[in-house]
């Protein structure tokens, strides 16, 4: 059974777990814990509304020194942070880190379900939604749901009839990229899709399954 020594002051709850080593400090507004009591701290300056650190250009204030300075950045659109394979340039360091995944295949989020791994934080909370069934973003004209806001915004072009997607050669417009990639082909004559019986190649896969059906019956 684990031992635990449990410590109450006005501004925090300090809980020890002496079994494991393991203490973590508990702020008594919100009850956000923390591993460290600095961090502890440096978080409590939310509720007092402690912002000591002031930018000169638009007077936003900060809680830490070292968030003033990352903010500066912005105003002189300095970025120090350079990519040591592209030559990339970023204002913060943790934007360069992410962005070195690109080089590296590094992919340190993974799914708990599946374990597809994703570079990045977000790409597997969306990922997510295809496990659990969630559709959070819902379409305003027809209240058709997607579990992806992207798949949203296509959606909505069919309300809107926005079509961003312009072919530089003719000049017609889609409302997919999608839809543009396949209508180039004509002005390409690029045919990508290729039968495996006979080797004959299409430039639509409809096209393929269509002439397919001479083979298989």
């Amino acid at each position: 059974m684990r031992e635990q020594l449990h410590i109450h002051s006005d501004e925090c709850r300090y809980s020890c777990d002496i079994s494991r080593n393991e203490c973590p400090y508990s702020c008594e507004l919100c009850n956000k814990a923390f591993s460290q009591q600095s961090s502890l701290i440096t978080h409590h300056c939310i509720h007092t509304v402690e912002h000591p650190y002031t930018c000169d250009v638009c007077n936003k204030a900060f809680i830490q020194q070292s968030s003033l300075i990352t903010h500066e950045h912005m105003h002189r659109d300095e970025r120090p942070y350079k990519c040591d394979v592209c030559n990339k340039a970023f204002s913060r360091q943790s934007t360069l880190k992410t962005h070195q995944r690109i080089h590296t295949g590094e992919r340190p989020y993974k799914c708990d379900v599946c374990n597809k791994a994703f570079s990045h934080k977000s790409s597997l909370k969306k990922h997510q939604h295809l496990h659990s069934g969630e559709r959070p973003y819902t379409c305003h004209v027809c209240n058709k749901a997607f579990s992806h806001q992207s798949n949203l915004v296509k959606h909505q072009r069919i309300h809107t009839g926005e079509r961003p997607y312009i072919c530089v050669v003719c000049k017609k417009a889609f409302s997919q990229q999608s839809s543009l990639i396949t209508h180039q082909r004509i002005h390409t004559g690029e045919r990508p899709y290729t039968c495996d019986v006979c080797n004959k190649v299409f430039s639509h896969q409809c096209s393929l399954v269509r002439h397919q059906r001479i083979h298989s019956g």
